[in-house]
């Protein structure tokens, strides 16, 4: 028996990590917001690895933080270790990556959700949507419940029609020994929507006492620690960090593995869900990678109170007594006991083509759906595309234009660029080589390239824009004074030059000359530098980066600016492509699907030549004449 339960300016469908974000973001822009999960138990579960950021994710984090979101403030709040990767390579790629409490992750989040105003939160299974003449207008429950609402953000993770495998056993269910979703499916479908069916998978969970460390290579968190959220500082931070261990596969476990392929359900048929190319199974590896010897696993822990830890880079869908044999194989795991058995999971989720850029439907009105619904894996991606649902949810029922972040803005804009005009055959992982722009959207400007924006929006309170104005200024004016202070040629200033392998001067130079030269750093320059301000060492790393890549992040700009011209270019959602001459059928086909916005999406259709984009531009143009 349905029941009428209640009314909402936003309904979020989910509470995983897309489904945090995008409930925060509407309530804290003052809409009135319901989120539904299956379990409370469940909100901002880390169903596969204990960790947030990396290559490309932690540009990720670091946006969503600029822009008013919760995970990097969540993370800086949990996290036992923390670390900066790829700082061998230029600044482009320097990632954050945090192992964060799992437990206390989650309690942190959900903490969050239940003290933010205009957000209540209700455990229940969505079973099916209100569309009416192509507009969304609730949602109805398991339990009876039908809740209007004026827009629904669907946020349902892996797990709608969700199913487990390992090996030739298979059963329904969502990540973590939870339920899947098995209704929602049907009724999205009945509403119009196209879904494919991916698959994903996750390592065993190990017991802490049966490994022996003194044969693994420890890994350490950094001793100074750089915070996700742009709100904190390297002070408020400190504290113990816990180690990960390093080892390695060998012959034994790849003989291991190859003897029972067909034993794996990924490769023995019974998954027919394509899986993430970027994170595959030891099946996979051994698969594509046939010639290598050894592959790397990294044995992390799942929190400060847990003997539970995980074993980083050993998804598989083989049976539980295959695990067991090649977990032992491996050196350190020789007496492992495991304690959750790893599995592969396949579920629904759609074409992600079918969005706008704000990501609501096109066919849908007031339809917005974000994270692994749309093709995506990782819970940041999941973050990213939650908070702009949010925004834009928000923003649709104020009658407000949709934000959308471009490409040259951020890696939100490539990732949901990437989604909505490509679309994606396997589930899609950012990575900083998919952005054209990776040395302006580094990691450590996004406050600058994104808080304004979120200020503008009303996500960024007033505290967070204080500090990153102060901020803005102490950059600008750190750079004005390096510029205006000179050195001269002294015995001290060419001892100085020497000893770092610089030529030494013969005239006078300005300290931001000096800091031009490779060899030299803004910390050690110090040293010439008696009138020096006393500055937080990100602002200092800030101004060194922009000074010795200015002729590279120039020379980007210029580029910005030419994309820029192309996405200025605007068309109206309305053209029927089929009817412009010129155009190729495949184009035709493309453009007609997707819907672009501006020259700049169109000329990234996969399909659409550039031939064809020149034909869409004199199209503009005769039909801008037509108009005068």
């Amino acid at each position: 028996m349905e029941y009428y339960a209640g009314e909402y300016d936003v309904i979020v469908v989910g509470a995983g990590h897309a489904g945090c974000e995008a409930s925060l973001a509407a309530a804290r822009l003052g809409c009135k917001t319901l989120v539904v999960t299956l379990n409370l138990d469940s909100i901002a579960l880390m169903a596969c690895n204990p960790a947030i950021g990396g290559t490309g994710k932690g540009h990720l984090v670091r946006e969503i933080d600029a822009l008013g979101g919760e995970m990097g403030i969540v993370t800086d709040k949990t996290f036992i270790q923390i670390k900066m990767l790829n700082t061998g390579k230029g600044p482009a790629v320097h990632s954050l990556r945090a192992q964060a409490d799992k437990k206390d992750y989650q309690t942190q989040m959900k903490k969050t959700l239940e003290e933010q105003e205009n957000l209540d939160i209700k455990q229940d299974e969505v079973t099916d949507l209100i569309v009416e003449q192509g507009k969304c207008k609730g949602i109805k429950t398991k339990n009876g419940a039908v809740f209007n609402s004026k827009t629904v953000i669907l946020t349902t993770g892996v797990y709608l029609k969700g199913r487990i495998f390992i090996g030739d056993i298979s059963y329904e269910g969502g990540p973590y020994g939870l339920f899947a979703a098995n209704q929602l499916s049907n009724g999205l479908e009945k509403a119009g929507l196209k879904l494919m069916r991916f698959k994903t998978g996750t390592p065993a969970r190990v017991h802490s006492d049966s490994l022996d460390y003194s044969v693994m290579i420890e890994q350490k968190g950094d001793r100074e620690i750089v915070p996700f959220s742009f709100l904190n500082e390297f002070e408020n931070l400190e504290r113990e960090q816990v180690s990960c261990w390093l080892t390695y596969t060998n012959s034994k476990t790849h003989q291991i593995v190859q003897d029972n392929i067909s034993r794996s359900a990924l490769y023995g048929g019974e998954i027919t869900g394509v899986g993430p190319r970027y994170c595959p199974s030891i099946e996979g590896k051994l698969t594509v990678f046939p010639d290598k010897q050894t592959h790397q696993l990294f044995v992390e822990p799942e929190g400060r109170d847990t003997r539970e830890m995980y074993v980083q880079g050993m998804s598989t869908s083989l049976p539980e007594d295959v695990q067991v044999q090649f977990y032992r194989s491996i050196k350190g795991l020789e007496r492992v006991k495991i304690m959750r058995t790893a599995y592969a999971i396949e579920y629904d989720c759609i074409d992600p083509t079918q969005l706008k850029l704000s990501l609501e439907c096109m066919d849908i009105e007031n339809l917005f759906c974000a994270g692994q619904i749309n093709g995506s894996s990782g819970y940041e991606e999941a973050a990213a595309q939650g908070i702009m649902a949010g925004i834009n949810a928000a923003r649709k029922i104020n009658h407000q234009e949709p934000i959308i972040i471009d490409r040259s803005e951020g890696y939100i804009g490539v990732l949901i660029d990437d989604l909505v005009t490509k679309g994606t055959q396997e589930p899609y992982r950012i990575m900083t080589s998919r952005a054209e722009y990776r040395l302006i959207l580094r990691q450590d400007n996004a406050d600058r390239r994104l808080t304004q924006k979120g200020y503008e929006i009303g996500l960024v309170t007033q505290e967070r824009y204080t500090k990153y104005m102060n901020k803005v200024r102490s950059i600008e004016s750190e750079m004005q004074r390096l510029k205006d202070t000179v050195v001269s040629p002294s015995e001290q200033t060419n001892a100085f030059l020497r000893e770092r392998g610089s030529s030494e001067i013969m005239t006078g130079i300005s300290l931001y000359e000096l800091l031009k030269r490779p060899e030299i750093e803004y910390e050690t320059l110090g040293a010439l530098d008696e009138g020096r301000p006393d500055l937080p060492k990100t602002i200092g790393k800030q101004v060194e980066t922009e000074i010795k890549y200015q002729g590279y992040i120039k020379k980007q700009l210029i580029q910005v600016e030419q994309h820029k011209k192309m996405e200025s270019r605007k068309l109206e959602p309305g053209i029927d492509y089929s009817k412009i001459k010129g155009l190729r059928l495949e184009a035709q086909e493309k453009l007609n699907k997707i819907k672009p916005h501006s020259i700049g999406q169109a000329s990234r259709i996969t399909g659409v030549s550039p031939a064809d984009i020149s034909v869409l531009m004199v199209y503009l143009e005769q039909k801008r004449r037509t108009e005068k």
